[in-house]
């Protein structure tokens, strides 16, 4: 998210979470809130909106979106047949952004959009730079050879962030991933209570 300026692990502290797509950093070692009061916040009952709020916020953060983005995807979410919240967790968990992190390319998804935008990325053959892509069943993502040279590439693809999930199926000879099967909503990779997520925008939309 090119918006986003401040110290990615203040937010984390703040929401009380790993975000693995914002940062490879944790929070294990100081997991109160920011500030000089932060034992006093993490005591203090948040009420139902800051509740609904936090949960919107982990998903924003992590997947790197804007405001009106998350607002795009909920309303698109609603047209499906599967409950609003599955359907808007596996929309996230399918933009190309994320599937290049999560494929073990890039150690954020921050870096992993920075990969797309400059044309490092392939796609079923072609070289695409647009991080909002949504990958389909049998899709196929690769780097160019060249960018598999990158430094930062071949130490994530040594020890990437995260195990990669079912839905990828990891080609190691050709460092290439193939869409398996569409991600279930159970699979993104920190605790979330998406039904607070659906309930923020139902009286905002």
């Amino acid at each position: 998210m090119s918006r986003l300026t401040g110290p990615r692990l203040k937010i984390m502290r703040s929401l009380g979470v790993d975000l693995p797509g914002l940062s490879r950093k944790t929070i294990e070692a100081r997991p109160t809130p920011p500030g000089q009061h932060g034992m006093k916040a993490m005591r203090r009952r948040k009420s139902d909106y800051g509740v609904k709020l936090q949960e919107k916020q982990k998903l924003r953060f992590n997947y790197g979106l804007t405001e009106r983005q998350m607002r795009r995807l909920i309303i698109e979410a609603r047209k499906g047949s599967e409950p609003t919240g599955d359907n808007f967790l596996q929309l996230l968990e399918r933009r190309l952004d994320n599937v290049v992190f999560r494929a073990g390319f890039a150690p954020s998804a921050i870096s992993a959009r920075q990969l797309v935008t400059h044309g490092h990325v392939i796609l079923n053959g072609r070289s695409v730079n647009i991080p909002s892509i949504r990958v389909k069943l049998a899709d196929e993502i690769s780097l160019k050879v060249t960018s598999l040279k990158i430094p930062l590439v071949i130490e994530t693809l040594a020890k990437p962030v995260l195990d990669r999930p079912d839905w990828l199926q990891w080609d190691e000879t050709d460092k290439r991933i193939k869409v398996a099967h569409l991600p279930d909503a159970d699979q993104v990779p920190f605790p979330i209570d998406v039904q607070q997520v659906v309930e923020y925008y139902s009286n905002r939309i």
